[in-house]
């Protein structure tokens, strides 16, 4: 693999450009204590080989099996590795999120710390994004986990992802992933949505590719992870949804809605009306539901109506108060004078 080159950006104070790692590792870690010498082991020699400086990021997401001070240990023999200790578990997503921000690198690689991802398979990595791709994934081909509780699911809502956001990748949920910096540096994450990082990124119009990658399995340990998980990707897929089709125009969704409601009580009323005007019916003791029907959806279209003029109003003072921009800048050409 050629020397990766670093990118152009902002250098922190002090720091010359020659000091900063290249490659950044970003490894969330709890209760993993049984496997972290040998990954971090397996990772440093795989880094060994490649023409290029490193480091090793490793967040600490409020473990108490001793892997904190194994990471302690790790920290004084290696000065590539970089610890980050998080006060309580906070939980994937914000252990990711602290990593990234503590990476210093050009390219950044996440993988998970049990060892169900082979730090090996970081070259692929490396000499895919190479190819001028923003964000690379990886790809299980082959689940370990069981079928009806974990790999259908998976499957289910991976198919989901793909239609809602218009990436088409076979597999959101991993973390085996490789970024450049750039398409992190505005990136904000809450809740568990580091499984839809391509989607979001897509939006800002990042360039995806995806690798196959080999699904190790747990040798040790417990998963963290069970079929409560899937209830919380489903509700993760509507946020997602929302996100990339309605955040600068939730006015367009609400008022779909608006429209609905608003449609049906008009035809009914339309109805009612006619029933009383050309055959004298008594609507309240012939129609009286279908009249309690009406009104009911007449005041949910106005309270949808209500809610996307608001959420236009909250959409304005976000982007304008924090000064952020509605679309991603890749580069700028400009003839000087």
């Amino acid at each position: 693999m050629k020397p990766l080159q670093h990118e152009t950006g902002p250098v922190p104070a002090g720091t010359s450009t020659s000091d900063l790692p290249r490659v950044s590792i970003v490894i969330p870690l709890h209760n993993e204590a049984e496997t972290l010498r040998e990954l971090y082991r397996r990772t440093r020699a795989t880094m060994e080989k490649q023409n290029t400086t490193w480091e090793l990021v490793l967040v600490d997401d409020g473990s108490s099996d001793g892997t904190t001070e194994i990471l302690d240990e790790l920290y004084r023999e290696d000065p590539r590795v970089a610890v980050v200790h998080l006060r309580r578990n906070y939980g994937q997503t914000p252990a990711l999120m602290a990593g990234f921000d503590c990476a210093r690198g050009d390219f950044i690689v996440s993988l998970d710390g049990d060892l169900q991802h082979a730090p090996e398979e970081i070259p692929n990595f490396l000499a895919k994004i190479q190819e001028g791709y923003d964000l690379v994934s990886g790809w299980r081909t082959a689940r370990s986990d069981a079928f009806l509780t974990r790999t259908f699911p998976s499957h289910v809502a991976n198919r989901l992802m793909a239609f809602i956001s218009g990436v088409n990748l076979h597999d959101f949920g991993t973390t085996f992933k490789a970024y450049r910096k750039e398409i992190l540096a505005d990136l904000r994450l809450y809740g568990d949505l580091h499984r839809f990082v391509p989607a979001l990124s897509a939006w800002n119009g990042a360039r995806i590719a995806e690798i196959p990658i080999t699904d190790m399995g747990r040798n040790t340990g417990k998963s963290h992870y069970g079929l409560s998980r899937t209830f919380r990707v489903m509700f993760d897929l509507l946020t997602v949804g929302f996100l990339l089709r309605y955040l600068t125009r939730p006015l367009h969704f609400f008022g779909k809605l608006f429209l609905a409601c608003s449609g049906i009580s008009f035809l009914i009323g339309l109805f009612l009306t006619y029933r009383k005007l050309f055959l004298g019916v008594h609507i309240l003791e012939q129609h009286g539901p279908l009249a309690l029907i009406a009104s009911v959806l007449l005041l949910a279209g106005l309270q949808f109506l209500a809610t996307g003029l608001l959420g236009e109003i909250l959409v304005r003072i976000y982007f304008e108060s924090q000064d952020k921009k509605i679309y991603a800048v890749r580069t700028v050409c400009r003839r000087r004078e």
